[in-house]
């Protein structure tokens, strides 16, 4: 899915995609774990979860966009 080159806006992705994992994956954590999980009210944890699965897919996005194909069949004329 992510083979070519990988420009700047894929590293970008990258790392947006890799914040929003933690910070989704902690939040989901935090809440299963904690010790008043049946007294947690959970709709305090909708928009932050729903920020993390916005970044997580905006993310996947640049990183499918800052992949540059090498293009084949096509010989390159060099110049000098």
């Amino acid at each position: 899915m992510f083979e070519g080159e990988k420009t700047r806006i894929f590293w970008i992705g990258l790392t947006i995609l890799g914040l929003a994992s933690i910070i989704l994956f902690s939040i989901l954590w935090y809440s299963l774990v904690s010790t008043s999980f049946y007294s947690w009210n959970w709709s305090y944890l909708v928009p932050p979860i729903g920020g993390a699965v916005v970044f997580i897919l905006i993310g996947l996005y640049m990183m499918k966009s800052g992949t540059k194909k090498k293009e084949e069949g096509k010989t390159q004329l060099l110049t000098q």
